[in-house]
């Protein structure tokens, strides 16, 4: 009996040092992952901090090397200049906002009618006409632009805000993207709600929708970081300064001969990225809580 106690006692003692190794191992394992995490993350940061030291910087300092990451001596004229200068700033965001909003809302419409309807309402051909849909992300944007160029001369809408508006309310990638989200949401419960009675749009709007938050943050976020950072259909659709969007607008701070301010430049790039960060932060938690949920899956 004693011996056999001693045993016991003897495999507990073992099962316990083990296990303060295991955890002792593990604790290390994270610790040097963490570090290299920040390490990576100190690395991507490094251009942004530069470009928000530059623009604190006189135009004679920001490319000397080696390179001071203090400003000095201090200037804010670069600020001063693109938010009160001949070509403010704020007009070229306030359009960008016009356009980013509008873009975004009409996506989301239309994005998440045509996946409720591909992902919860039967009929005739729903998948083959669904792979064709798939199919037209292959055509380049930029075969678009000229067929767009003429419609919209016709239609009377070139150059306005009208012609960076339409053509993104209805994308596939977001009807890609919801549609995908809405069929791992439980059919029982649409179900349900139509032996109570429910129509289908009350279905997609009392039941679907408010399941999919945190698909349609992510599609608002990546929506508003498309619209916002577009380059090329302004370029071609606009020719008045006063409806120029951001891209279009950081232009204006350059001379005819292609000669810029490298600090005033940088004071608009850093301007321009202020509401792209302000979307983020107000819907992080939900696209997190998308790309959590979308990790369980996998």
């Amino acid at each position: 009996m004693v011996s056999t106690a001693m045993r016991r006692t003897g495999g507990r003692q073992r099962w316990g040092s083990n296990r303060g190794v295991r955890t002792r191992s593990t604790q290390v394992r994270w610790i040097i992952i963490s570090i290299v995490m920040w390490a990576v993350a100190l690395l991507f940061l490094m251009p942004f901090v530069w470009m928000v030291v530059s623009s604190l910087k006189r135009d004679i300092d920001v490319f000397r090397l080696p390179i001071r990451w203090i400003p000095d001596p201090l200037s804010w004229a670069s600020y001063e200049k693109i938010w009160t200068g001949p070509h403010p700033i704020t007009r070229f965001m306030g359009n960008s906002l016009i356009v980013a909003a509008a873009r975004v809302v009409g996506e989301v419409t239309t994005a998440s009618l045509a996946a409720y309807a591909f992902a919860r309402m039967e009929f005739r051909g729903r998948n083959a006409i669904f792979v064709l849909y798939l199919a037209t992300m292959i055509i380049p944007a930029q075969m678009l632009l000229v067929p767009r160029f003429i419609l919209y001369r016709q239609l009377h809408i070139y150059d306005t805000l009208w012609a960076l508006i339409l053509p993104g309310i209805f994308t596939v990638f977001g009807t890609f993207l919801l549609r995908q989200f809405f069929i791992t949401i439980p059919k029982d419960l649409t179900d349900a709600a139509k032996l109570d009675g429910a129509s289908e749009f009350q279905c997609y709007w009392q039941i679907v929708m408010p399941l999919a938050r945190p698909a349609i943050a992510s599609l608002v976020i990546l929506a508003f970081v498309w619209s916002w950072n577009d380059y090329e259909t302004p370029l071609v659709m606009l020719t008045t300064e006063s409806r120029f969007t951001i891209p279009l607008g950081l232009t204006r701070y350059m001379d005819e001969g292609g000669g810029f301010s490298p600090s005033l430049i940088m004071a608009g790039a850093v301007s321009s990225i202020l509401p792209v960060l302000l979307v983020f932060l107000v819907l992080q938690k939900q696209f997190i809580a998308a790309l959590a949920r979308s990790g369980m899956k996998g």
